[in-house]
């Protein structure tokens, strides 16, 4: 008797203890919600993605964050992000937007960095071509040529393009971190249709310089071209530049009398005079 009584009371102990705690969680987790700001699922990067990359499950997750502190544009899956191309750098924990991803279905690398009616064109350089390295992907430069115009026999100069973007060095789509210079033998340009065929005729026709120019110069103004003749003064002699003229100082001239080619003597004696000449 005494022992079923014994059993009775802990099984009773028991359900009290366990609703108290069920008590108090619910009290605990009540308090928590209210202190907690309603938000909404968002997906920021979870690593550096850069440029061209195809973005993979491990570089984004999902947050939540105040549902007005969320950019317009926001994603709130993963489903619409895997697999599309950046074709802006994004930095870890920066929200992931349209603007920066390639279209749906467009692939990744740099053929979804070329914007629709343009085209990415590469040229040959060297160091002293590339402006000693500093033409970097986000440059702009503009492009001269130098060779032999037909029928004549003097080389020219002249800007074939002006303003155009640099998209790739090499095979690198984006500049280092440093800002450091990169050195490739092949530069990438990104110009329309019309200017691809001058770019491409231009290499055949001569010597190609790149002219590093500030990217918010954006002024296109009509250049001359230039020739051998121009930089000799068409070919002519420079004449040595005469000596200054000095004034001449005047020469104080003495002038002596002429002297007389007969000599008279006179002579008076009394009331006569007479004249001797000599």
């Amino acid at each position: 008797m005494n022992r079923n009584r014994l059993l009775l009371i802990g099984m009773v102990a028991l359900m009290l203890g366990a609703f108290a705690s069920f008590v108090v969680y619910r009290s605990l987790a009540t308090r928590a919600g209210g202190n907690q700001v309603p938000g909404e699922d968002v997906v920021i990067a979870a690593n550096d993605i850069p440029v061209g990359s195809r973005i993979e499950d491990k570089d984004v997750k999902v947050v939540r964050f105040p549902s007005g502190d969320l950019p317009q544009g926001s994603f709130h899956g993963k489903s619409k992000i895997l697999g599309r191309g950046a074709v802006l750098p994004i930095s870890k924990g920066e929200f992931i937007l349209p603007y920066k991803l390639a279209g749906e279905n467009a692939g990744f690398g740099m053929p979804t960095l070329i914007p629709r009616g343009m085209r990415a064109v590469s040229v040959r350089v060297n160091d002293i071509v590339a402006v000693a390295g500093f033409v970097i992907p986000g440059t702009h430069v503009d492009v001269l040529l130098t060779g032999n115009p037909s029928g004549s026999g003097e080389q020219q100069t002249t800007t074939v393009l002006e303003d155009v973007a640099v998209i790739a060095v090499g095979q690198k789509l984006e500049r280092n971190s440093a800002g450091d210079p990169q050195t490739a033998p092949v530069i990438t340009l990104l110009v329309t249709l019309d200017d691809a065929e001058k770019l491409t005729l231009a290499s055949t026709e001569g010597h190609i310089q790149l002219a590093l120019r500030n990217p918010l110069d954006t002024r296109q103004d009509p250049v001359n071209p230039v020739n051998s003749g121009a930089l000799y003064r068409n070919g002519a002699p420079v004449a040595a530049t005469p000596a200054p003229k000095t004034k001449p100082v005047a020469k104080r001239v003495i002038v002596q009398p002429a002297l007389p080619s007969v000599y008279s003597v006179e002579v008076i004696k009394g009331d006569k005079k007479d004249v001797t000449n000599f």
